[in-house]
This record gives structure tokens, sequence and C-alpha cells, in this order.
């Protein structure tokens, strides 16, 4: 029987109501068909044993990344927490800004993207449109670009809807496809099947204590996210 890995939990924010801890690329936030442990897991595995809770641990999935995407990923310890950061959610009073680095420069190096998109469950799969169709959601983003280094572009985009997949099919609609991102176009996957997406920064009025919480995070080191890291 294979040993479990152990995870290096980074924690970036943590009190009594909720938990930020970066996500790395291919980590699940939560459980899936797979069966395969989760970031969950692993956090409630380190409340249990640092608060040393017994039984079952309370932890509340806020908001999800996609299991290629890495970055800022916030949890909450009670179902207080829980219902007031998902009204926050639901209000559009959560700032989700991410990083991407893109195949091209988009024609405009800022805008308001507008589009409608159909999840296709059984092939986890986003459908984008320029128009309303039967079916589908708004999706909203801002983007700007930041730079451009070796062929590589830099964007900055913050999410007004969280749609499935919603960032992916939107650069892709727009022609400028997320590196190593395959199943949205990119023509070639990156080597450990993460994609060069990164939520980078969450910043949202705490749901008991009612001050500004800023979370930031820089993207993982490797050798695309590099080029940049030290430019901007």
């Amino acid at each position: 029987m294979k040993k479990r890995k152990k995870l290096s939990l980074n924690v970036l924010f943590e009190d009594n109501h909720i938990i930020a801890v970066e996500k790395t690329a291919g980590m699940l936030v939560h459980g899936d068909e797979t069966g395969d442990r989760t970031l969950q897991d692993h956090v409630k595995t380190y409340i249990k044993k640092k608060y040393n809770k017994p039984g079952d641990v309370f932890l509340g999935v806020i908001h999800r990344l996609d299991r290629p995407v890495s970055g800022v990923t916030i949890f909450a310890r009670t179902s207080k927490a829980l219902t007031r950061m998902n009204a926050l959610i639901k209000d559009r009073e959560i700032t989700k800004e991410y990083l991407a680095l893109v195949s091209k420069r988009p024609l405009e190096i800022k805008g308001l993207l507008t589009h409608y998109i159909v999840k296709d469950t059984k092939r986890n799969f986003s459908h984008i449109y320029d128009k309303m169709k039967n079916g589908a959601k708004k999706a909203l983003l801002r983007y700007e670009m930041v730079g451009q280094i070796s062929g590589y572009v830099l964007m900055r985009i913050n999410l007004e809807t969280g749609r499935p997949h919603q960032i992916r099919v939107q650069m892709k609609r727009i022609g400028c496809h997320i590196i190593g991102d395959v199943k949205y176009g990119y023509e070639f996957g990156n080597v450990d099947k993460s994609i060069c997406l990164h939520c980078s920064k969450m910043s949202f009025i705490h749901p008991i204590k009612k001050d500004r919480i800023t979370i930031k995070l820089k993207p993982p080191k490797n050798d695309f996210w590099d080029i940049f890291i030290g430019n901007y």
C-alpha cells in the first residue's frame, strides 16, 4: 500500500470563523467522482490536529478553483460564517482577482467581457455564446493586459460572476488561450498538468468582525510564471 504524500499546507489567513490557504494546481478543492483526497480534507486535518478537536470538523466550501488552477482558497469554519460569505458572493461583494498567462495580446488592452455560459456536466465542459441561450448564465469579467515577455501575455482579471470555467472559456472566446489549457484549445499541456491561471487576491468584509480582509498570493514558481515574477 502506498503511503499518502504529506501536504505542506500554506495558511494565508486564519481565525475562528474563516481560513484561507494556498491551493496548488492539481489539487481538488472538494470531493468528486475520483475519490481523490481534497484540499478540504487537508484543511480539516490541519484544524483537527492544531486545535485537538474530537470528531468531524465543520469546514464549508466558500468558492471553488478548477483542479489545474492555483491560488487563494477560503473555507468557512462555522455555519454562520458560511451563510454570510455565501451572501457576500451572491451580492458580488467579494473581489476576486486572477493572473493569467495567455497566448496572445487581446485586441483591446483592457475591457469588460459579457458572454453566456452553458455547463455540460457530463463532459465537465463549458460552452460559451455571445447571445443568451436557453439554460445559459450571464458571465461578466474585467481584464487588463499587464505586460508581454517572450511571446506570453500577462493578464489581470477580475471576476464579476462565478460561472464554471468562466475565465478559461472567456479568454478562449477572445482568442487569448490560457497557457497549458488544452481543454479549451491551447496547443500544449504543461508538464505538471497545471494551467497558467492563478487566484492572486481576494478582498471582502469579514463576515463576523466586519473589517476588510485582503489576502494576496504570488503565482507558483515554474518556467512560465518565472518569466514575469520580478518584472510586474
